[in-house]
């Protein structure tokens, strides 16, 4: 019998308890009580012994997963350092005899596979693309996204409503006929392209919305959480395993999924549990938009000038703006002229509008970021200093003691100019927890703080129009077009022919033909096969006349007014991944200089062309100049001087009389000044300090001179 309470000592745990067992089993109907004593001592022996290898097996899971978790986190900060938040790249489709034919985020017909579905009530077009937010990379699904916002009422996860449609001006609606509205709807774009309110006030009805891209680690690990609606595309899997290996065997293959339906979001370790048990994350992405509470004027854009978009199809830059593949800067300094220097101040308009959009928590949410003891707090000029709502997106924010480099305003992330940030308390976002400690080693004060942030980059600016309302012909709504009443539309194979048979019977948020085909003066702009807006359409009214219409949904460019021409109605301001390396900024600093060869004529080591180039003959002109403030005389913080730079416009500007203002100086003795300057008497003088006086002897609470003088060295 002692044959059936043998083991081998070097069998796994698991196999050896089921060894344990049928030998319990075998001694407890064969065995006597002098062999039963025998067994007892060697199931505790093999239970110590079991003990000790799980306990060592605990151990190498903890390392590994430890290890796997600090691998996510290498890749993710080498792509931080590689560049910033931005899109990086869309599909690949069109190759030439230089690598530039090719696409990057964009190629010569479009800028991130942006087309058009005028015809839905709220899609706006684009394409697969693969972005960085926070050095996540990820791959999108085809995304034709709605025009949604977050929920004003509702702090649930990912509450959305509809962004309402502007109204249509009175003086139209007053109108008798569809043919008097039409001649006044034209007086009103034509105000709004010519940017002249005073012909009609456009402003409360061409209404701007800023629509991002936000993303998110997520709880949500095994059933697919879809993160935005689509009237076209959804991500095509039963769960988040299903979906990496449709990913995994796509990759493999070289093919894609027909209806662009997959999307690569990475899964990640983002805790350990007792050192052993691992805890995922999955990454997930939403496009959402949100109306901009002001109107932003059309001046405030400029075409960023992209050679690879340009050159294969030979398009000069003044033509760039009027092309699909056109991508835009918004002026930081909100002002109508553009000058290239510092953002002075650091907070822009992109940061002015960025800073209405609320996190995963909506727009009810309310947070402040205590992270170390020191309290982030707004660097909005127009509201009052306080703590910051993180709750908000926002990259820019102050705390109130110095750091190590003397300063107290801080940007959100290492080394990413793109990167806004919001705080939530959403369980499904995935947070994580740290804790500080401060005071003696031998007694420290130490704190835990739970913090959870989503992170997203600004898209486009869409300027919705009274078109997406304005219906003369008075049309039948017929809402979803996936329900039985919206059906009706096209049964009996109604395509929107020009006859009472074929013409479509009313309207859905598919066939959305509202506005009269007479008010335009030609067809689609620079159409693109994946767009599906139709020219021109039959619509039945509700007496059953024909009614012949087009689409009043979203376009990138409308087709031409009469009068008026074409008006651009998507502006993408999306940021390019690429953007933030070392390599792409000194490209562009080429750029500048040979595109501006003569504002920046002064900067070569040899003219342009040999010995006939351009030589600068005006330095005031083409060179910068920077200024030295007076030295400070009140101590503490001691002597110490600052500098401002201006750009060669902005010492032009001052000599005709221009006061400049929001300078910022360079950081002395732990802080720096926001000044105005103006040229007086053949001198440069400060005007004003920060908020302070703009008489007396010192206009800065450090006692600075008002004067002055150029630095040569400089």
């Amino acid at each position: 019998m002692r044959g059936c309470i043998q083991y081998d000592q070097g069998m796994a745990g698991g196999i050896k308890l089921l060894l344990f067992e049928a030998a319990l089993l075998c001694c407890i109907f064969f065995c006597n009580a002098e062999v039963l004593s025998g067994v007892i001592p060697a199931f505790e022996n093999a239970d110590k012994k079991l003990s000790v290898e799980m306990k060592s097996f605990r151990k190498i899971v903890g390392a590994l997963s430890r290890q796997v978790m600090l691998q996510q986190l290498f890749v993710e900060e080498r792509i931080r350092s590689d560049g910033d938040s931005g899109v990086k790249q869309v599909r690949h489709g069109s190759e030439g005899t230089r690598n530039y034919f090719s696409e990057t985020h964009g190629n010569s017909k479009r800028l991130l596979s942006i087309h058009e579905h005028a015809n839905n009530i709220r899609t706006v077009g684009m394409g697969e693309f693969i972005g960085v937010l926070n050095g996540v990379e990820f791959r999108t699904r085809h995304n034709d996204y709605r025009l949604f916002m977050p929920s004003r009422i509702s702090k649930d996860y990912h509450a959305t409503e509809p962004i309402p449609f502007p109204k249509v001006p009175p003086e139209v609606k007053r109108k008798a006929t569809v043919q008097e509205q039409i001649v006044e709807m034209r007086e009103w774009f034509k105000a709004w392209k010519s940017q002249n309110h005073t012909i009609r006030d456009y402003r409360n009805y061409f209404r701007p919305v800023l629509c991002y891209l936000e993303g998110a680690w997520t709880t949500e690990t095994k059933d697919i959480d879809e993160p935005f609606e689509s009237d076209r595309h959804f991500i095509d899997a039963k769960s988040w395993f299903d979906l990496q290996e449709k990913i995994r065997f796509t990759s493999y293959t070289g093919r894609k999924d027909n209806l662009e339906n997959f999307s690569f979001l990475p899964t990640t370790i983002i805790d350990i549990i007792n050192e052993t048990i691992p805890v995922f994350a999955q990454w997930n992405y939403r496009i959402l938009c949100h109306p901009i509470s002001r109107d932003i004027p059309l001046n405030r854009f400029r075409v960023v000038d992209e050679f690879q978009a340009r050159l294969p199809s030979g398009r000069k830059y003044e033509d760039q703006a009027s092309s699909r593949a056109a991508r835009f800067q918004l002026n930081p300094r909100d002002t109508d002229t553009w000058t290239e220097r510092y953002n002075s101040p650091r907070f822009t308009l992109l940061d002015e509008i960025m800073s209405e959009i609320p996190g995963k928590d909506n727009y009810k949410g309310n947070l402040t970021d205590e992270a170390f003891g020191l309290a982030a707090h707004t660097l909005d000029p127009k509201k009052p200093s306080g703590k910051l709502n993180a709750a908000y997106y926002h990259r820019w924010f102050s705390v109130e003691q110095k750091g190590a480099m003397g300063l107290s305003v801080r940007h959100r992330g290492f080394a990413d100019e793109n990167l806004f940030m919001a705080l939530t308390t959403q369980p499904k976002v995935a947070g994580m927890t740290l804790e500080s400690c401060k005071g003696p080693r031998r007694k420290p004060k130490c704190t835990k703080v739970n913090q959870k942030f989503t992170y997203a980059i600004p898209l486009e600016i869409i300027y919705m129009t009274p078109l997406n309302r304005w219906n003369p012909f008075d049309l039948e709504y017929k809402g979803e077009e996936k329900t039985p009443y919206g059906k009706t539309v096209y049964l009996g194979g109604r395509f929107g022919g020009r006859t009472p048979e074929k013409a479509y019977n009313g309207t859905n948020s598919k066939k959305y033909y509202l506005t009269p085909s007479a008010f335009f003066s030609g067809r689609e702009v620079d159409s693109d096969a994946a767009d599906t807006t139709k020219n021109t359409v039959g619509v039945l009214d509700r007496r059953g006349n024909v009614t012949i219409t087009r689409a009043s949904g979203t376009r990138i460019f409308l087709p031409p007014i009469s009068g008026i021409g074409t008006c651009r109605q998507r502006y993408p301001i999306m940021p390019v991944h690429g953007e933030g390396s070392a390599v792409w900024k000194e490209l562009e600093a080429l750029k500048d200089m040979l595109m501006k060869s003569k504002t920046y004529g002064d900067m070569y080591r040899e003219p342009l062309g040999g010995g006939s180039g351009f030589v600068p003959t005006d330095e005031t002109v083409s060179k910068l100049v920077t200024l030295e403030m007076e030295q400070a005389t009140r101590s503490p913080p001691g002597p110490h001087t600052h500098e401002i730079t201006l750009t060669p416009e902005q010492v032009q500007s001052a000599k005709k009389g221009t006061i400049l203002t929001g300078i910022k100086t360079t950081s002395q003795s732990g802080h720096e000044h926001i000044i105005s300057v103006k040229w007086m008497d053949g001198n440069w003088r400060m005007s004003k300090c920060n908020s302070g006086s703009t008489t007396g002897r010192y206009l800065c609470w450090d006692r600075h001179g008002n004067m002055l003088t150029v630095n040569e060295s400089a």
